[in-house]
């Protein structure tokens, strides 16, 4: 049996078993319990701030929105500043 034959049949039965458990068990890993916290971290990623931190949510005094209240325009109207 030349070497091409034998490397194709044994690519075709373990190398495909093999490649075969490595993509569940990665499946696997990534829906296991307890490692959601770790994705949504993850995917927050890109909208963390460098140059200031990030406010504690909308509606705070930190945030920043279009309102005293963030971006909820009922609480416009209800807010102090506009009474005046």
């Amino acid at each position: 049996m030349e070497t091409y034959t034998l490397l194709r049949h044994f690519a075709d039965s373990w190398v495909l078993l093999a490649l075969f458990a490595i993509f569940v068990g990665a499946v696997l890993w990534v829906w296991r319990p307890g490692s959601r916290r770790l994705h949504d971290d993850a995917g927050l990623i890109p909208f963390r701030h460098e140059d200031r931190p990030t406010p504690a949510r909308r509606g705070s005094p930190d945030s920043t929105g279009d309102t005293p209240h963030g971006n909820d325009p009922r609480s416009f109207a209800l807010s102090p500043e506009t009474r005046r």
